[in-house]
């Protein structure tokens, strides 16, 4: 039986990974399954989410603290190696498995690399155009293994040098669950967060770690803008990168502002509920460029955190002056959506499948852990 720890620091990696922990977990005669908790799950501002994976019934489950008063991610990486490497020495995997381009990433691949530990790396490859693209590039070169979701990013891997039979292109498993037959009713969700609002927008705005002595005017202009449209919102708060405080204080101004309703977090199924049904998306989360058009919803994408990641004609893009975003809101078509994209961008709700059937092969688990650079033709 081979022993997979998944490594999950936010909602977001959580809800993308959710459907392949599920799977590998109903395989227990061929699995094992562990979870390192850590991140943001294990922040109360941020609406303690762990509780909600304990809610999901899995039996391993470890959670560690790795934030710092100085919410500086070079220390979050190193409390996060630091607890990582205690945990594998009294449990050792045959397998990690990270996701993504945050520092928690880059702390299971390097943990699980230097101590001879299989590392499995979901959606590398991509570009955002921010420090978290350099981050998913450092995970991609400390992991043997990588489920990519198209085509695109497995020739960006070759290219730097992965070995072709190591890249499996899988899709984006959060397709799984956005397109699942078990997602909750929208009545029920407004019910669960005594959401008031007939219609309304979903609001995700995070900080730009590259920009962050600009996060601040950034935060106060986007803040106004939505003040100004009139339109009612469904505010969730930024993750925990350094200039989070800037936007959490500017989002202070919707205090007594009845279009406003602000979460720390909702849980992942719910969120897409809701954001199926929302009017439109604004900010810079990656929901609005990958999760939105699937769902055919208008996006207003602001600044520079999905640089090069856009991919449909209902995305809107504006710089971050009050001005240009109440434009581009006033541009937005609400009511007429346009064609889903092209699944062959990121999968058709069956990763999990994919993934499942890739891992049970004994082939796999012989995929070699000194890494040599494949250079092009």
């Amino acid at each position: 039986m081979k022993k997979i720890l998944f490594l999950t620091g936010t909602r977001a990696d959580f809800g993308k990974i959710k459907s392949l922990i599920e799977i590998a977990s109903a395989e227990s005669d061929l699995f094992e399954v562990f979870l390192f908790v850590t991140g943001m799950h294990m922040h109360h501002k941020y609406g303690y989410t762990l509780n909600e994976i304990k809610n999901c019934g899995y039996k391993n489950i470890y959670s560690h603290i790795n934030f710092t008063s100085e919410n500086s991610m070079d220390l979050t990486l190193a409390k996060t190696i630091e607890g990582l490497s205690n945990y594998i020495k009294e449990f050792p995997p045959d397998l990690i498995i990270v996701h993504g381009d945050r520092a928690e990433a880059l702390a299971g691949a390097i943990v699980g690399a230097l101590n001879n530990i299989l590392v499995a790396h979901i959606e590398g490859g991509e570009v955002s155009g921010t420090i978290d693209e350099l981050i998913r590039h450092s995970v991609s070169k400390m992991s043997h293994v990588h489920f990519v979701a198209n085509e695109q990013a497995k020739k960006r891997l070759i290219q730097m040098g992965e070995i072709a039979d190591a890249v499996f292109t899988i899709g984006s498993p959060d397709v799984d669950i956005m397109f699942s037959n078990n997602l909750p009713k929208l009545e029920y969700v407004k019910e669960y967060y005594n959401i008031r609002f007939e219609k309304y927008a979903v609001v995700m705005f995070h900080p730009v770690t590259t920009e962050v002595e600009r996060m601040e005017q950034y935060a106060i202009q986007f803040s106004e803008a939505l003040l100004e449209t009139g339109h009612n919102y469904v505010v969730i708060f930024p993750n925990n990168d350094l200039g989070s405080e800037s936007i959490l204080k500017a989002y202070q101004k919707f205090n007594g502002h009845k279009e406003f309703q602000v979460f720390p977090s909702l849980r992942f199924e719910y969120f897409l509920v809701l954001l199926k049904n929302a009017t439109y998306i604004i900010g810079n989360s990656s929901a609005g460029i990958r999760e939105a058009p699937y769902y055919h919803l208008p996006s207003v994408n602001i600044g520079t955190r999905q640089q090069n990641r856009a991919i449909s004609e209902d995305i809107l893009h504006c710089g971050y002056n009050k001005e240009e975003i109440v434009a581009a809101v006033r541009k937005i078509k609400t009511e007429v959506r346009s064609a889903p994209v092209d699944g062959s961008h990121y999968g058709n709700g069956n990763s999990n499948r994919q993934f499942l059937d890739i891992i049970s092969q004994p082939s796999f688990w012989d995929i070699p852990k000194q890494k040599v650079f494949a250079d092009l033709d």
